[in-house]
């Protein structure tokens, strides 16, 4: 038993050397949790890094988000250039209209006298000039538009009453097609012609106007005619006929007679004396000029006498007989009511035969064989536009 004692001691003092020394695995393995708790000074470094590390990260984030930002800004920029073209380009369009403003006050009649300046407008057909040059006579697009913008219609193709191809009577439809081709709206160039009478009262006016129209550039187109005092007349009698609605008297009757005084009198203001006026009378109380009492209007014998005679002679072809102020009249009703007025009397007419008497009447009506000029102004804004976009549909 003491053998067995000893022995256990000596083993006891050797397994005590052995769990106080580790051996190399064990400081090995313990090693790295000893460096996994680093000094406070290295920590704060290496916090201070990482930091560092992290915020350079976040910049570059911040940096790669604001690129996109950046390219995001650029659309702003590209609407923002859009809205300044668009702002320019309003511009340009108020400054078109205005210019187109600005050439269409250039056409002001209001200096003239009333009834000295009658409009005539008719339609021209673009495809229908383009195919004729450019099919049946083999010209170039270029060629053809060159010859339309040199051509000078003439006052009777412009003013006929049954116009020839190219040109139509104009149309209010939306949608209107030419007669001859069917081309649209978009083919068609109005060709209004202004015709002037020549006079004292107008000659001023008209010089005035002349000098403004800008006639280099082919916009303007100048026609003077030589006339007798009757054919102007009568051309101006033509067309009153084409404007007045012979449906209704009480309508048509007023106007026709107005527009004879404004021819006669240009002096007087007659759209105040005929405005709301509902009846117009012979008055023996005056000697020229007109009345307005109440809504009656009334007129010098000799002024009452040639309005009756102008509506005998514009509503003869539409009617049986002339209507007048005093009721449908024939011709020896009319040269019989004149008889006893005194009307012929006062001019001299002493013929028996009712169509003497009317000739005299005509005669002194409207100046008979004197010499008259007649001034025409055609306006080719519209033509030379529409000839330039038609070219270029043309060549694109």
């Amino acid at each position: 038993m003491a053998a067995n004692r000893s022995k256990s001691r000596s083993a006891a003092k050797k397994a005590k050397p052995a769990a106080a020394k580790p051996g190399p695995a064990a400081a090995k393995k313990s090693a790295p949790a000893k460096k996994a708790r680093p000094a406070p000074g290295r920590a704060a470094k290496a916090a201070t890094d990482s930091k560092a590390k992290a915020g350079a990260s976040k910049k570059k984030a911040d940096v790669s988000k604001a690129k996109p930002g950046t390219s995001k800004a650029k659309p702003g920029d590209s609407k923002a250039k859009a809205g300044t073209s668009k702002a320019g380009a309003s511009k340009r369009g108020a400054a078109t209209k205005a210019k187109a403003g600005r050439a269409a006050d250039v056409l002001d009649f209001g200096g003239f006298p009333a009834g000295s300046v009658t409009r005539h407008e008719v339609t021209l057909c673009l495809a229908c000039i383009f195919k004729l040059f450019t099919n049946q006579l083999g010209l170039a697009p270029r060629t053809a538009y060159n010859e339309i913008r040199r051509y000078t219609p003439t006052v009777e193709e412009l003013t006929s009453r049954a116009p020839a191809r190219p040109f139509f009577k104009p149309s209010s439809e939306k949608d209107a097609r030419c007669p001859y081709c069917e081309a649209p709206k978009r083919w068609h160039a109005s060709l209004p012609v202004y015709r002037i009478e020549g006079g004292k009262a107008a000659d001023a006016a008209r010089r005035t106007l002349l000098k403004k129209l800008p006639v280099g550039e082919g916009e303007f187109q100048l026609q003077e005619e030589k006339r007798t005092a009757r054919q102007v007349f009568f051309e101006w009698l033509e067309r009153l006929g084409q404007t007045l609605d012979f449906e209704e008297d009480a309508a048509w009757m007023p106007e026709a007679a107005r527009a004879f005084l404004e021819r006669r009198e240009p002096k007087t203001d007659w759209a105040a004396a005929f405005e709301g006026a509902r009846q117009v009378r012979r008055s023996h109380r005056l000697d020229a000029g007109c009345e307005r009492e109440g809504a009656r209007l009334f007129l010098a014998p000799a002024l009452y006498n040639e309005v009756l005679l102008v509506q005998y002679l514009v509503s003869r072809s539409h009617r049986h007989g002339g209507r007048t102020f005093e009721g449908r009249l024939t011709l020896p009703d009319l040269v019989g009511r004149l008889r006893h007025g005194g009307h012929l009397a006062a001019h001299g007419i002493t013929e028996r035969d009712r169509f003497d008497v009317l000739e005299q009447l005509v005669e002194h009506l409207t100046g008979g064989d004197a010499p008259a000029r007649l001034y025409f102004i055609i306006d080719r804004r519209q033509l030379l536009e529409r000839a330039r976009n038609a070219y270029e549909r043309q060549t694109t």
